[in-house]
This record gives structure tokens, sequence and C-alpha cells, in this order.
């Protein structure tokens, strides 16, 4: 059971808890620059460029954390859940389970997969409530993107560009880490199931810390999000926010096409099974399609143009 059960907002986190926490390989791929970091500053043939940008950022970085460029908000909460043993996930309004707060759908992966390997479904890695046992979901939504537009405007009008995207792919950079560090807090404090007694919240300083192994994603539960491989359609996003009152909690909205603003913001579910993993859903047919659209309330037509890109046939 999580030790804090509900909401937690963070309104205002320290952007130095955050700077350790970030993954500088999709930096340089913003940029063009194929290659993991650190190895690709030392590459015969882009290590140079590479280093020039690291070192631009690094500059950049420093003027965004010590004169609080950005702001960055937070808001998280973990609720009871059962699932209905196929690819739905009931969140109820308390431990005593009787009130539906509201139904997550998920998909199920219905490509042939190897002996041994289960189609999966997201909702597989939370108790059915069949089963009798209490189970819980998280979620949340992380922003490191308010502030950002005065700034980049003020870059624009000098005619900047350089600066202007930097400063986008550093907020972009710490949003990411943001959502990380998050993870790191739930596992260890707030759902508490990987029992770290020696965490604290700013450990990123501490010399113990691994970021290699963050990135590696070595640690027990994940944090998919809505319109990614294991959960594509982005319409679920809506009862996330939902859940979290996001908009006003971390200061996140969502445009009509579901797209979140700042740009700079990350979010997604927590599930805490022990053998949850990433997966993606691959093609599906019509027959789930069909089904999805029941259960969404949606027609096909609505069901098939925000899955368009799982469809296994011919809509």
């Amino acid at each position: 059971m999580p030790n804090d059960l509900g909401l937690q907002i963070f309104d205002d986190m320290p952007l130095e808890f955050l700077v350790p926490y970030i993954d500088w390989t999709p930096f340089f791929h913003t940029w063009e620059l194929k290659g993991s970091y650190p190895k690709i500053l030392n590459d015969a043939e882009k290590g140079e460029e590479a280093q020039k940008l690291f070192d631009d950022a690094q500059a950049m970085l420093e003027k965004i954390v010590d004169e609080h460029w950005l702001k960055a908000r937070a808001v998280v909460g973990m609720f009871p859940a059962n699932s209905d043993d196929a690819e739905s996930i009931e969140v109820y309004t308390d431990e005593i389970r009787e009130e539906k707060l509201l139904t997550l759908n998920h998909l199920r992966q219905q490509t042939e997969r190897p002996p041994g390997k289960p189609n999966r479904s997201l909702a597989d890695f939370i108790a059915p409530k069949q089963s009798g046992k209490k189970d819980y979901v998280g979620g949340f939504v992380v922003t490191a993107g308010l502030g950002i537009d005065e700034h980049v405007q003020r870059f624009e009008k000098d005619h900047d560009d350089y600066s202007s995207i930097m400063l986008k792919a550093l907020a972009d950079r710490l949003a990411e880490a943001f959502a990380e560090h998050m993870h790191d807090r739930i596992r260890n404090i707030n759902w508490g199931y990987d029992k770290n007694t020696s965490w604290t919240p700013c450990n990123g300083m501490e010399k113990n810390f691994d970021n290699q192994k963050l990135i590696k994603e070595d640690y027990s539960s994940i944090r998919p999000a809505p319109g990614y491989p294991a959960c594509p359609d982005h319409t679920e996003k809506p009862l996330l926010w939902q859940l979290l009152d996001a908009e006003k909690n971390a200061g996140v909205e969502l445009t009509d096409s579901y797209a979140m603003l700042p740009a700079a913001s990350v979010s997604g579910w927590y599930f805490s099974h022990p053998d949850s993993s990433y997966f993606g859903v691959g093609k599906i047919n019509r027959d789930q399609v069909e089904d999805y659209a029941k259960r969404k309330g949606m027609t096909l037509a609505e069901a098939e143009r925000w899955l368009s890109p799982n469809l296994g046939y011919d809509a």
C-alpha cells in the first residue's frame, strides 16, 4: 500500500535537484547528433561539435538555475485500483472500493508472440478485483517549462535562434529529469516499494547517485505515458488530468489535440508491479478496436482515427 494516498503537489521544485537526473543523449539528438553521452564527446567525427554544444548547454543551464529562468511544478497521486481481469482498470474513490471514480481503458497486444511471451496489456500489472487483493495505480504530471516564453521571446527579438532552441532543448531535458526525479521519489518515499531508507529528496547531489542506473531503468516499476507505445491513445490523457486536477495543481494545460502546454512537460501512470515492463501494443485487429470504442463510448470511426498508427487492417 502507498504511504501517501491521494494527491501531492510540488509547487516550485528547485531546479538544482533535477540537474543530476538529466539524460544528455536525447539532447544531442535534438541537434541531429546521433550517439550516446558521454561517448559522443570523444567521437572522431562529431566529438568537437558535440563538446562545443555541451559546453554552451552547461553555461546556459547554469544561468537557468542561478537566475530562476524556469519554474518546475508537479502533481502526483496514488489511488486504490483493480483491473476488471481484462483490459480496463477501475479507480476507486476510497479504500472501501464500492464507488468507482473512473475507468482507465487499455489495449492488448494481438500479434503473435514468441513462446513464453504473453500478449501484454497494462491492465495486467494491476490485480484483478476478483482476486480480492487491494492494488493501486499512480499518476503524475510534471513541467519545467513555466516562465520559458519570456526568455524565448527575448532571444527571438534579438534574432538569436541558437539560444532559443538551446533553451527549449534544456527545458525538455529538465522536464524529463523532473519525471525521473519524481519516479525515484515515488519508489522510495511516497509509495515506498523500493524501501531505500537512505534516499533523500536531493540525493542527486550525493556521491553515490547513479544516473546511468536510472537511465538504464535498472529499477522496479514503470511510468508509461498516454500516447506512447504501451497506451497509444492520447484521449486517455483527460482522465489523468481529471484525477490529478493537473491544470490547477501543476499549471499544465491540454490542447484540443491533447498536447501539453507548456511543451516542456511530462505525464503518465505509475505501475508498481515487480514484473511490470515497457512494451508496445503494436498492430491490433478490428475486434479489439470495436470493443475499445464501446468501452470508451466512442464511435468506431473515432477510435480508428486515434488508433490509426496501430490498426492492423484498412479502416
